[in-house]
């Protein structure tokens, strides 16, 4: 049935299991002590008319078999009210019965033989005690039980409807409370419901941000706020890719079209042809760079299984972009101590080529370019300090953003996508290091990357 499969159901069922059997184990106990103690009292009173019985049956006090002679206050035990009445009877030797009280109902069996202490029996509303004596008689003494019983039956009664209310109650209790505990997970599936279908901007609002659920509404809206960011960086990337390859592809269009629209001199065409294949360069080495983020993304990159040199990295970085330095007239020293840890060499190689290539490509020209590699007590750092034109405070917390650039950037080295430093920063911490940049615009900026042992 559909109703096993709610929460809310379920966890009724339970409490209202949980509460019957609690209820009945403490009404059925309650019951038995009650009759426990009503047959106690009864019992014991038995026992000392049953001391009575015997002792008028002893031969010194008796003038005949059968003769059984009490004190007024011994006679007394025996009377009663109606109902109430105690009575015994006496069977011989032989089986004859012998005294009967007058208060005795008719009828009276005889009971089994049982030597020794006093058995008590209960028999329909009459509570009987009766044992053999010494001389071979059988003496039973008993009471109308009526009243105990009827008062017994009340107790049961009262105890099955008290019960009964409180399970009512109990079984209300727990399902308001039940609908107060589930409420936040109603809002929470509507919430989700209205995220997946496109509203990523919506929010859990808990009413109680103590409670448990409300810790879990907390985690989900910084789930649902990581991944509307992550959807926005999404968004935003295909934009800028897209914008990124437009430029090359129109080139490429533009220079095909014009070169096929009439007959041109051989060196035209040598001309439109190194024209796309510098736009055709561009959109490779975009490509590239968009795979290499893609794969950081995926976690499919190499794993840090090589005992490295960063000294020797960065020396062997800053010898490919010596060409670069000189173009741009910038002059570029290096100043390296060994600093050993493990790492991918070829990815490192990548982060500290595309650090040192941007301080190249956004200095200054005759401004100067310094590498420096030193360990530490607990793995390996590198500074890359240049004099260029700085970046502005505002941009500083974006600069490692994919396809990020400030303007001043885009004016002065137009050929970058603005995926160098957003590569450097994958390849940083996938290796367990992290990556600082200070910067003061018009002096120059310094980039600060530090390494674990591993």
């Amino acid at each position: 049935m559909r109703f096993f499969h709610s929460i809310r159901w379920r966890m009724q069922l339970w409490h209202g299991l949980l509460l019957a059997l609690v209820l009945s184990g403490f009404g059925f106990t309650a019951w038995r002590l009650q009759r426990e103690n009503q047959m106690g009292r009864v019992d014991r009173e038995l026992e000392q008319r049953m001391g009575l019985v015997e002792e008028s049956l002893r031969p010194r006090n008796a003038t005949g078999p059968d003769a059984m002679r009490w004190s007024s206050r011994e006679q007394k035990l025996f009377d009663g009210m109606p109902g109430q009445a105690f009575y015994y009877a006496v069977w011989q030797r032989d089986g004859e019965r012998g005294n009967v009280s007058a208060s005795a109902p008719s009828g009276i069996p005889r009971p089994e033989r049982v030597p020794g202490p006093p058995v008590f029996r209960s028999r329909g509303d009459f509570r009987e005690s009766f044992h053999d004596t010494p001389a071979g008689d059988c003496v039973l003494v008993g009471r109308d039980i009526g009243d105990e019983l009827a008062g017994l039956r009340r107790t049961a009664w009262l105890l099955a409807g008290s019960g009964g209310a409180v399970f009512l109650l109990g079984l209300a209790g727990g399902w308001w409370i039940g609908a107060r505990a589930l409420r936040p997970i109603a809002e929470i599936s509507a919430t989700a419901a209205k995220i997946s279908d496109g509203d990523l901007g919506e929010r859990i609002r808990p009413a109680d941000s103590e409670s448990e659920l409300g810790q879990l509404a907390r985690d989900l809206n910084n789930t649902f706020a990581r991944l509307q960011a992550a959807f926005a960086r999404q968004a935003q990337f295909t934009a800028d890719a897209s914008h990124e390859l437009r430029t090359p592809v129109a080139v490429v269009l533009a220079q095909t079209q014009s070169a096929l629209a009439r007959e041109r001199p051989a060196a035209e065409y040598r001309e439109s042809l190194a024209a796309c294949q510098r736009s055709a360069q561009r959109m490779r080495g975009l490509i590239e760079s968009l795979l290499v983020l893609a794969r950081f993304d995926s976690d499919e990159t190499a794993e840090a299984d090589e005992l490295c040199d960063l000294a020797g990295i960065a020396e062997e970085s800053v010898a490919l972009l010596e060409p670069l330095a000189d173009e741009k007239n910038v002059r570029i020293s290096v100043e390296a101590a060994p600093a050993y840890f493990r790492c991918n060499a070829g990815q490192l190689a990548q982060a500290v080529g595309n650090i040192v290539s941007n301080a190249i490509c956004y200095n200054r020209p005759g401004g100067s370019v310094r590498v420096a590699v030193h360990p530490e007590a607990d793995g390996a750092a590198l500074t890359v300090t240049d004099t260029g034109q700085g970046i502005a405070p505002e941009d500083l917390p974006h600069i490692f953003e994919r396809f990020y650039r400030v303007e001043k950037s885009r004016s002065a080295g137009q050929e970058h996508s603005g995926l160098g430093l957003a590569i450097a920063k994958a390849i940083i911490e996938k290796h367990g290091g992290t990556i600082e940049v200070a910067s003061e615009p018009g002096a120059g900026t310094t980039f600060r990357v530090r390494f674990g042992t591993g």
